[in-house]
């Protein structure tokens, strides 16, 4: 047995199961999950057809790599997206196609982290995705959590980290925007992290799976990629962007993504994963390539979260001093008694789910970034969350 699997912690949702386990909330009251991420919105009608219209290639081996079709569409994506001068994103090299997000950035660790370093660091956002965790600790890394807190706007303390840390690092997981703070990341920010990169010789990989979904048509985030362009970094060294379709075409169950930038590090990553076996099916990768393709159902997502967003935020009582994100779906808000103390009363009295902050990060010498706060998730329709709003508040004006 791998020693390692003994040092992951249980994941969240196991956690809010156990806290909630001998609660009975009001049954005359439906049941309203505010606490996963799960995009609800319709799956966008092309993407279903091509999808359907393609299952015959069920009887063809995927390729590893994905088709040519699928990393053309990508890198052109990429490109207009972030502003990436035509023909410096080669589909050939420089894009590889991805279960999901989730299984590309616990994989990248084990291919690329050297285990038989001193003291192996890779570093990580506090809270975080726990998945950033456990593939520390499965590649012999020993994770580094940087606080995130209203000081530094949610993000990443990078002048906290030593020189000596810096030293030690191997890799970095950024979350921009994040989860679940809903922090985005200037590109002056970015840029000061690529040059720590090219400095101490570390990697970094940025999970941008939320990246659409922004509430200002004319300010769309920052990426990695379009950074180091800008820098004048024709190679994209040390930079790894990973993004899917989950949240931006409301496809979670599509289970399909993409790493783009670094050449050299992008050749490891598909030989590991050749021998990894976790290639899209061929009918995935041609209903992928008809999303990345179309920005229409991506305009129309943006949509629905940004009323949301609107409504709920002027339905919420001031008690949890919701503030809207600069991006992402989440709320992250916070509580007038202890996280776990207000999700357990929600449920029992509301019916509603929440999920607690400190399930979401670790303890540091300033306590846990997460405590007293919990992440809402407005995945739901409309209605649903507006209703969600009005029993929160109900629970608020009895505490």
């Amino acid at each position: 047995m791998n020693k390692d699997l003994s040092l992951l912690q249980r994941y969240p949702f196991e956690k809010l199961t156990e806290l909630k386990r001998d609660l009975h909330p009001p049954t005359v009251l439906e049941h309203i999950a505010l606490s996963i991420g799960e995009p609800r919105h319709p799956a966008p009608q092309v993407v279903l057809d091509s999808l359907i219209n393609h299952l015959q290639l069920l009887s063809t081996y995927p390729s590893t790599r994905g088709s040519p079709e699928l990393r053309e569409a990508i890198a052109a994506w990429l490109s207009k997206r972030f502003g990436i001068p035509a023909g410096q994103l080669a589909a050939e090299r420089n894009v590889l196609p991805v279960s999901g997000t989730r299984e590309a950035l616990f994989a990248i660790a084990q291919c690329l982290i050297d285990r038989s370093a001193v003291n192996p660091l890779l570093l990580m956002p506090n809270p975080f995705y726990q998945i950033y965790e456990g593939a520390a600790l499965l590649s012999g890394a020993t994770p580094r959590y940087l606080d995130c807190l209203p000081a530094t706007a949610f993000l990443p303390d990078l002048d906290a980290v030593s020189d000596r840390e810096w030293k030690d690092c191997q890799m970095i997981y950024i979350c921009n925007p994040g989860n679940p703070t809903g922090a985005v990341m200037s590109s002056a920010y970015l840029q000061q992290l690529i040059e720590l990169a090219h400095r101490h010789d570390f990697i970094i990989a940025s999970d941008e799976c939320y990246s659409e979904i922004y509430f200002d048509e004319q300010q769309p985030p920052a990426g990695l990629l379009g950074v180091a362009a800008e820098m004048g970094l024709d190679d994209f060294s040390h930079c790894l962007a990973f993004n899917s379709l989950s949240k931006r075409s409301s496809l979670p169950g599509l289970r399909s993504g993409f790493v783009a930038g670094d050449a050299r590090l992008l050749e490891q990553f598909l030989l590991y994963r050749t021998y990894h076996g976790c290639a899209l099916p061929p009918a995935t990768q041609t209903a992928s390539t008809v999303a990345w393709q179309d920005e229409a159902h991506v305009i129309e997502n943006r949509s629905l979260y940004r009323v949301k967003f609107e409504q709920v935020l002027a339905l919420l009582s001031d008690t949890l001093a919701p503030q809207k994100p600069q991006a992402g779906f989440f709320l992250w808000a916070q509580t007038p008694l202890s996280d776990e103390e207000f999700t357990r009363r929600l449920y029992a009295e509301q019916n509603v789910t929440v999920l607690p902050g400190r399930y979401l990060a670790r303890d540091s010498q300033a306590g846990n970034p997460g405590e007293n706060r919990v992440r809402m998730a407005l995945v739901a329709p409309l209605d649903e969350c507006l209703e969600a709003a009005k029993r929160i508040n109900s629970l608020l004006a009895v505490l």
